[in-house]
């Protein structure tokens, strides 16, 4: 028990260090450069983990470990920024907050696991905790913006759980170093053929870009992955909706963004449906251990 306890906290902190993403990137990054900062956020971090554990993937794994890339790094960062660009950020999270429903989706169409009413009924809460804490009266609703948000929850649901059930020998830390340099070349060529080159950059930027690869995917993604591999993944999933709650909080604190009452309302409910989650999920077993003792 205590070790599970263990477990969710350091995975917990990689959707909190994501949700600082929202403010390093309007306070410090030159505007308007999406992918450019998806490259750099990415790449750097991706050739460090790589250098540093030098270890290659087997043979026969790297058909998935690139569709994995594809799915948790290049089209969840590419959908990410179209969705963030084109809607607001209330809007995004909450189109974003389905994802705990799509892994449960998954885990009961792949494994023929269904989860329980309790774990459903919270992520559903989930949902309406985040409209009630984002959404605001005037919400622009852009049918192609919605389209990149559904799009790269559903991605994004996929690569975790298809990480998940594919079991491999590969270390947390190769595996991330991997999946970050894989998915940052294939953002590349949207950086070159999208984004206006950078600008010369100041100190302050420097930092932030070094922090966003170091801090926010370096250090974050072997958090996220290591969470992975050790919970189910409707647990790992419902620990996103901390990232978005991070932003709230830190734009409150250090921006003095306003917070109402039914803000605070919908913050509460999301922080329940979270613990709520948790608890449904405490003696499920990972996908991997599942597909193995149906193989033994």
């Amino acid at each position: 028990m205590q070790q599970r306890k263990l477990d969710v906290l350091l995975t917990a902190l990689a959707p909190a260090i994501w949700g600082s993403t929202y403010i390093v990137t309007t306070e410090f990054l030159p505007p308007d450069r999406p992918f450019i900062a998806a490259l750099l956020r990415t790449l750097p971090a991706g050739l460090l983990l790589t250098a540093y554990t030098r270890q290659l993937p087997a043979k026969g794994q790297w058909g998935r470990l690139l569709l994995l890339s594809a799915l948790n790094i290049g089209f969840f960062q590419a959908l990410l920024f179209v969705a963030a660009y084109r809607l607001p950020g209330g809007v995004a999270a909450v189109v974003g907050a389905i994802q705990p429903l799509l892994v449960m989706a998954l885990a009961w169409a792949l494994d023929g696991r269904r989860s329980s009413g309790v774990a459903i009924a919270a992520a559903v809460a989930g949902i309406g905790g985040m409209a009630a804490l984002l959404l605001s009266p005037g919400a622009v609703w852009d049918a192609a913006g919605i389209a990149a948000a559904l799009a790269g929850a559903a991605s994004m649901a996929a690569g975790m759980y298809l990480a998940q059930r594919w079991k491999t020998d590969v270390p947390v830390l190769a595996f991330t170093g991997w999946q970050l340099l894989a998915g940052g070349v294939m953002l590349a060529p949207a950086a070159l053929a999208f984004d206006p080159p950078l600008p010369a950059l100041t100190g302050a930027q420097v930092l932030a870009y070094a922090y966003l690869s170091l801090v926010g995917a370096m250090a974050a993604y072997a958090l996220w992955f290591r969470g992975v591999a050790r919970l189910s993944p409707v647990a790992v999933s419902s620990l996103g909706l901390l990232s978005p709650l991070t932003a709230v909080v830190l734009g409150w604190a250090l921006l003095g963004q306003r917070l109402d009452g039914i803000s605070l309302l919908g913050m509460a409910i999301v922080l329940a449906s979270i613990l709520t989650v948790q608890w449904a999920a405490q003696g499920k077993a990972p996908a991997s251990q599942l597909v193995q003792r149906r193989s033994a």
